[in-house]
């Protein structure tokens, strides 16, 4: 008979309760408002996000990433992995208590990624840190923006407005990225138009789904044309 959860911790957002909830030392679930939106033991398509973008900059030297999302860590204890000693990685995560519970009960998860010297985690919508960097240039052009955000694009995206996956979000992400950067989607399931906008902001678009058998996420990986 399998253990019951156990709530960790937990703090309300303006879009629910946020818990971190346990099974053991090796089996998490974070939730929001009861929905589950992260498994410690089910995440194979967040982890092909981060090895799909990285195996994209093999030639990049240096690259410098930025990851909305921080989740359980894994996603970026994947991109970590991929990337040479040289890399930056920005992680943006809105809510502060997820990068304490990455330093502390989830640690052996991500294997301490949040200590890695190549990170830097701002506690900032993801969107306001692309529309900054694409406003000022003030900074080296990011060689790929991940966005592992827990609704991803779907049908009732505002195809214009959405800030992150709308049609002025893409141009901005486009003008933030260098000449030959890319972005990298997670989403629950493909979504068509979502793929046309990506294509009319100047990106070349390649649909993944990781995985064999259950419930097989979409994963986006779209290099900026020319």
């Amino acid at each position: 008979m399998a253990r019951p959860w156990q709530t960790l911790d937990a703090f309300e957002t303006a879009d629910g309760r946020l818990e971190l909830r346990s099974r053991g030392s090796d089996d998490f679930l974070i939730t929001l408002a009861g929905r589950v939106l992260m498994n410690s033991r089910a995440n194979r398509s967040e982890l092909a996000l981060a090895k799909l973008a990285c195996a994209a900059l093999e030639d990049v030297a240096c690259p410098n990433l930025l990851i909305g999302g921080l989740g359980m860590g894994c996603t970026l204890r994947a991109a970590l992995d991929a990337l040479p000693g040289e890399a930056r990685v920005t992680v943006c995560e809105l809510h502060a208590p997820l990068a304490d519970w990455c330093r502390g009960a989830l640690a052996p998860i991500n294997r301490d990624a949040l200590a890695d010297p190549r990170v830097r985690v701002e506690l900032v919508d993801v969107s306001e840190l692309i529309a900054r960097r694409a406003r000022e240039r003030t900074q080296p052009a990011l060689d790929a923006i991940l966005l592992d955000l827990y609704a991803g694009p779907h049908a009732r995206t505002d195809a214009r407005r959405d800030p992150f996956y709308g049609r002025d979000a893409l141009e901005r992400t486009r003008r933030a990225l260098s000449k030959t950067g890319l972005m990298a989607v997670w989403s629950e399931d493909p979504d068509a138009a979502f793929e046309k906008r990506l294509g009319a902001a100047g990106f070349e678009v390649a649909l993944h789904r990781p995985g064999k058998g259950g419930r097989r996420h979409a994963v986006y990986v779209a290099h900026c044309r020319g």
